[in-house]
């Protein structure tokens, strides 16, 4: 049983969850990675057309777009082995306005953490966009070492909604990975205009924690450095190829090969090394790029020494 699909109804879930969980968990060998899905904006499990259990979160997706890509599948399940591990698929209702979703993101966070509350081991996390928002939500709520770690793609969120999380039991013991890019930066510009964050004004996670973390690093994949160090720990990944892209943190090729090593065997790609060895391209001259009006070459870590918003 590789995959569980699980759908919550706002901070709840389904009555049978528990069982579910303790007969998948009991086929899952100790050691092996349990890993939970959670898509973002304008998914519902409830409308066929935009079932993340038919794209996205699917083994074998059925519906077809470009931006249809199989998590499961890309991080390693599906495979029949006795070790791959669990996959949880977390949908939820994202629908409606970005402001209902937004607050719809902020309850699933409390059905995410109720679910995690239910596991016998800890568990590692990926969200995209309003995804993000769940997975930060869902951290306060959590004892230490509940989640070990979590990919940001994209992250629909502010800073401030991080500091909190971060603040908390888990969020101190949680290593998190924030996958940024320029491409996003007109939903990032839109995002800190429609909402209000729930712990104060900052900026969008886009830009980067704007501070310094041990268990925070943020990458920047449109950034010339930070591939080149991503190239040189094993990870190539192209340039961007579009100015506006939401997607390109999962659909950029080479990617999912850095998201399944950091997930189902972290000690494979610890947190603190890919951040010295992004920082220590910050203290590099940044290289002339014929593409720089494409490319960042801005920090590829995006933080300053004191936190700013």
């Amino acid at each position: 049983m590789p995959l569980v699909k699980i759908n919550a109804d706002g901070p709840f879930l389904p009555p049978d969850t528990r069982e579910r969980l303790r007969q998948a968990l009991d086929a899952t060998p100790a050691g092996a990675p349990v890993v939970i899905c959670i898509h973002g904006y304008k998914f519902s499990p409830h409308v066929p057309a935009h079932d993340p259990h038919d794209h996205i979160l699917a083994l074998d997706p059925g519906l077809t777009s470009r931006k249809v890509l199989s998590w499961p599948r890309a991080l390693g399940f599906g495979t029949g082995t006795a070790q791959e591990g669990l996959c949880i698929a977390l949908g939820w209702e994202a629908r409606g306005t970005i402001w209902q979703a937004y607050d719809m993101a902020r309850q699933t966070g409390e059905a995410l953490a109720r679910l995690i509350w239910k596991m016998d081991r800890p568990v590692q996390l990926i969200g995209h966009s309003l995804g993000a928002r769940v997975i930060l939500s869902a951290l306060p709520r959590l004892p230490a070492v509940a989640v070990r770690r979590a990919i940001l793609l994209a992250g629909a969120e502010f800073r401030s909604v991080a500091y909190h999380a971060l603040d908390s039991e888990a969020g101190r013991t949680v290593e998190i990975l924030n996958v940024t890019s320029r491409e996003n930066r007109l939903y990032d510009l839109m995002f800190e205009m429609a909402l209000r964050p729930d712990h104060g004004a900052s900026r969008a996670l886009g830009a980067g924690l704007g501070a310094l973390r041990r268990n925070w690093c943020d990458l920047a994949i449109d950034n010339v450095r930070a591939r080149a160090v991503l190239d040189r720990l094993g990870y190539p990944i192209p340039a961007p190829d579009r100015r506006v892209c939401h997607w390109s943190p999962y659909l950029r090729a080479g990617l999912f090969d850095l998201y399944r090593v950091a997930l189902r065997t972290p000690e494979r790609l610890p947190l603190a090394l890919l951040q010295d060895e992004l920082q220590s391209l910050t203290l590099q001259a940044p290289p002339r790029s014929r593409w720089r009006a494409q490319e960042s070459v801005a920090s590829p870590l995006s933080f300053s020494r004191k936190a700013s918003s």
